[in-house]
């Protein structure tokens, strides 16, 4: 287990008031929710957030399961490294498959090639009622996306998992309330005010292991609009279509049907840094297609129970 050391730096000192204020956050779901879950789907945000977990109850079990909710088109590499993670961390995973709520008819797709990113809401909206979870923790970040920007750190969802922006708690002087009724449930996200930069400020501090995704490597790629698609059975190049062969790295990596890369030579956390320094694209905005059109909005997601 890590150790928190003293600051070295105005940067560190940033960080430690971040990690402080995320640990009494974790905390507070312990102490006021009857049955919570880590979401984890080995991305860069949800390891901070575990790491973060082991860090406020070291040094005992963590007090709560770590759930993915599989969409079938995740990258390779994401869940052999989660699978590795938990087995190392000795953590217990419960996963649940959008594949199976598609053969369940609980989610529709037209093709085998389409995203299933928002169906995700559908499998996880499930999973809470069939495990009776009341507090569902993640890696949102305010500074993703204008939608996230509007969450609570305590986000209440209703029975059917919906968001209502309007319907929120105050929270004052980092006071949560949690209470929640059968059926209802809370989102909270833990690094809610830390931006992408802080996270790998983070990462470097802590030395945390990441998916070899979030670093440069050679990948067949086309360039769609502005965004650099990856070549894959799911996402093949289309008529008229060039394939080149180009070093990128993914900053997010999501379904694999709508996570494009960045190009970049960057190939360790002191590069990515210096390469996150100076970005003018957002997250999101970079390398997630589904995000480009507003039928598939994030609030819209989110007000249908998506995290």
């Amino acid at each position: 287990m890590t150790v928190i050391r003293p600051s070295v730096s105005q940067s560190w000192d940033h960080l430690d008031r971040l990690e402080s204020e995320s640990i009494h956050i974790l905390r507070e779901v312990v102490a006021q929710s009857a049955k919570p879950v880590l979401l984890f789907s080995g991305g860069k945000d949800s390891m901070v957030v575990l790491h973060l977990a082991r860090k406020a109850f070291h040094p005992h079990h963590l007090p709560f399961p770590l759930m993915h909710v599989d969409t079938g088109h995740n990258f390779p590499e994401v869940i052999d490294f989660r699978d590795r993670i938990v087995a190392q961390y000795g953590v217990d995973l419960v996963v649940r498959s959008v594949e199976d709520s598609i053969r369940q008819g609980r989610a529709r797709v037209r093709s085998a090639q389409d995203s299933r990113n928002a169906l995700q809401a559908i499998t996880l909206v499930d999973a809470i009622h069939e495990l009776g979870f009341d507090a569902c923790m993640g890696g949102a970040r305010r500074d993703e996306e204008k939608a996230r920007a509007k969450e609570r750190i305590f986000s209440f969802r209703d029975e059917f998992g919906g968001w209502d922006p309007k319907n929120q708690r105050p929270e004052l002087w980092d006071l949560y309330n949690a209470r929640v009724h059968p059926g209802e449930n809370m989102r909270v996200f833990p690094i809610s005010n830390w931006t992408e930069l802080d996270v790998w400020e983070y990462i470097c501090q802590e030395k945390l292991e990441l998916p070899s995704l979030y670093f440069a490597h050679s990948r067949a790629v086309v360039a769609r609009g502005l965004q650099w698609v990856p070549i894959t059975e799911l996402t093949p190049a289309r008529e008229g279509e060039t394939v080149e062969q180009r070093s990128v790295r993914f900053r997010t990596v999501g379904d694999m049907t709508c996570t494009c890369p960045v190009l970049s030579e960057a190939q360790s956390v002191q590069e990515i840094l210096r390469e996150t320094e100076t970005s003018e694209l957002t997250e999101r905005g970079a390398t997630r297609q589904d995000d480009q059109t507003s039928e598939a909005s994030m609030e819209l997601r989110k007000r249908q129970g998506y995290f």
